[in-house]
C-alpha cells in the first residue's frame, strides 16, 4: 500500500520523509480483534505531537520503532470489520487513533479499535472530519471538564489548531472567551466568537490582564512561551480557576519547569491556582459531540493548508513554523 514512512528524524523528521507505495498493508479482517476496524484513509490531519514523539530517543526509536508512518488524525470509509460491530464496510468515518503508532494515518489504509472512531456526519468534509481529531479532543478536554455557563475563559492562542476549536468549544458551552493571537490573525479569532482579543505583537498581555480588572475562571495555554502568565495568575483569576497548559516542548527543561508549576509555594515566586498538563485521550463520545456542533454550523473547521499525499513533508515544514492559521490537511493517497 501507499504510505509516507521515515527512518530517522535527524535533522528532522519530514527531511526523511518518503512517499512509498510497497508499505506493508493491514491484514484482513480474520485478523483483527472484535473491536477493531481497517479504514481507507481519504484525509489525514498533522499535529506538532506527529514529530516531537517520533523525535524522543527512547520513544521514537524503540517504541515506535522504524521504518514509521506518522500522523494520529484521519477521515476515511471502513474497508473492513469483524462482525459483530456497530460499523459496515464502505461507512464513512473519522477519529484519533492513540500514540505512540508506528503505522500512523499517512497511509492507504489504518487499523482503529472502535474507541478511536465514530460516523461522520453527511454535512462534513473528509478534510474538515479529519481534522477534528487531536485538536478537537485537545481543546475539549482543556476545557469541558472544568467549566460551567456564564465563566469567563482566558486562552493564550487562539489561531492554531487547537486555539480555534477551543474558541469555539468555549463558546457553545456558554462561556466569555478572551483570547491572544497576533495582529494578523485577529479578525479570525473575533469570527470565530472570542468576546476579546488580545494582539501579543502590540500589547504586554500580561499587562493588559491584569488592568483589565476582571477574574477569569478558566486558562488554557496553547503556547506555553510566557511564564509570567503563570507567575501573575493570581491577579487576573478567581482563586479556583485551573491552568490547563497544551502547548510546551518536550524536554528536560519543560519538565523542570511543569514540576515547579505544580510544586512550588506561592512564596517562593508560585501560586495558589491549580495547574494541570493537558492529556487527551481518544473518546468517541467527545468526538460525536464535536462532529455534531461542526455538523450544525457550531463549530467552523479552520484550515491553513490541503496538500496532496505526496507533498506531506510541505504539511510538516510548515507546520514547525508555529505560525499556521487553522489546521494542516494532508490528502489520502490516490
Amino acid at each position: 500500500m501507499q504510505a509516507q514512512l521515515f527512518t530517522s528524524t535527524a535533522p528532522t523528521l519530514e527531511a526523511n520523509l518518503r512517499h512509498t507505495r510497497d508499505a506493508p498493508s493491514p491484514k484482513n479482517a480474520n485478523s483483527l480483534k472484535s473491536d477493531q476496524l481497517i479504514v481507507r484513509v481519504t484525509a489525514a490531519a498533522l499535529n506538532p505531537v506527529d514529530y516531537k514523539l517520533a523525535s524522543l530517543p527512547l520513544i521514537g526509536r524503540l517504541i515506535i520503532g522504524r521504518p514509521a508512518a506518522p500522523g494520529l488524525d484521519y477521515a476515511g470509509w471502513v474497508a473492513s470489520e469483524q462482525p459483530p460491530s456497530p460499523f459496515k464496510q464502505g461507512d464513512k468515518v473519522f477519529g484519533r487513533i492513540t500514540p505512540p503508532r508506528k503505522d500512523g494515518t499517512l497511509a492507504e489504509y489504518i487499523v482503529v479499535s472502535h474507541d478511536e472512531v465514530v460516523p461522520q456526519p453527511s454535512e462534513l468534509s473528509a478534510e474538515d472530519a479529519a481534522c477534528i481529531g487531536t485538536a478537537g479532543l485537545t481543546a475539549y478536554q482543556s476545557i469541558a471538564p472544568y467549566v460551567k455557563k456564564g465563566d469567563r475563559v482566558f486562552i493564550n492562542g487562539g489561531s492554531g489548531g487547537t486555539g480555534c476549536f477551543g474558541i469555539q468549544i468555549a463558546k457553545c458551552l456558554g462561556c466569555h472567551v478572551t483570547t491572544t493571537c497576533s495582529t494578523a490573525n485577529v479578525e479570525l479569532c473575533r469570527d470565530l466568537g472570542a468576546d476579546e482579543v488580545i494582539d501579543y505583537r502590540s500589547t504586554n498581555v500580561t499587562t493588559t490582564l491584569i488592568g483589565s480588572g476582571r477574574s477569569y475562571q478558566h486558562v488554557v495555554d496553547n503556547v506555553g512561551a510566557d511564564p509570567n502568565l503563570w507567575r501573575t495568575l493570581g491577579k487576573w483569576s478567581g482563586d479556583s480557576a485551573i491552568y490547563v497548559q497544551v502547548g510546551a516542548e518536550i524536554s528536560f527543561v519543560t519538565l523542570g519547569d511543569i514540576v515547579r508549576k505544580m510544586l512550588q509555594p506561592s512564596w517562593l515566586g508560585g501560586t495558589n491556582r491549580k495547574f494541570s498538563m493537558a492529556s487527551v485521550t481518544s473518546n468517541a463520545e467527545h468526538l460525536s459531540q464535536i462532529g455534531q456542533w461542526v455538523a450544525e454550523g457550531k463549530i467552523k473547521v479552520i484550515k491553513d493548508t490541503v496538500l496532496p499525499f505526496k507533498n506531506a513533508s510541505e504539511g510538516f515544514t510548515r507546520l514547525r513554523t508555529g505560525r499556521t492559521r487553522g489546521k494542516i490537511v494532508i490528502r489520502g493517497p490516490e
